[in-house]
């Protein structure tokens, strides 16, 4: 891990060294999320997520971002009949970390439209947990995960917006094959 993060630094360092425009701005958005399990029905739960990004770069960019959001999924299943095995709604709190590598597609003006994508760490700060089932280790989700975003987006002036999906690389819940997923639309504001 420890390679990583220093290579991480050494990049933001090298393109910094280089002087690329850089900036920092704040946003906040809405999430729709679902975490895929085995043998089960889930569904979609609303959410949020706020916090700041910075982006380092012009053509190419790199972009780390730090935001709190929420996630989770909806639960239902039986395993013979009419006997319900799981029904219920698990959400999340969450610190996530993504580092996006980007592309400005089209710039006229003020106007930028670029793609972006990659991988992201998520931090579970609390969990509530609404799923009344008799299947044993369902609630036992772990504490950190890691995935992947891929997205694009539209820069006009000073405002920024995103549409990304986010795709779990680790699963959340070993034993029964979940994994967190999402579409994510934000809106921001550079403010240096």
């Amino acid at each position: 891990m420890k390679k990583y993060i220093l290579s991480i630094a050494l990049l933001v360092a090298t393109i910094a060294g280089a002087k690329a425009q850089a900036m920092l701005g704040v946003k906040a958005g809405i999430n729709f999320s679902k975490i895929n399990t085995d043998n089960l029905s889930e569904s979609s739960v609303t959410g949020y997520q706020a916090g700041l990004f910075a982006r380092v770069g012009n053509a190419w960019y790199l972009q780390p971002e730090v935001y709190l959001g929420s996630r989770g999924g909806k639960f239902e299943g039986s395993s013979s009949g009419n006997t319900t095995t799981a029904n219920g709604k698990v959400t999340f709190t969450t610190l996530n970390v993504p580092l996006l590598l980007g592309r400005k597609l089209l710039s006229a003006g003020s106007i930028n439209v670029r793609a972006m994508a990659g991988p992201v760490y998520s931090y579970n700060l609390s969990k509530n947990n609404d799923v009344k089932t008799v299947i044993a280790d369902f609630g036992n989700y772990k504490n950190s995960t890691l995935g992947f975003q891929a997205g694009a987006g539209v820069d006009i002036g000073n405002i920024t917006a995103d549409l990304r999906y986010e795709g779990g690389l680790t699963k959340i819940n070993e034993s029964y094959g979940q994994r967190a997923n999402l579409w994510a639309l934000s809106i921001g504001f550079k403010i240096l």
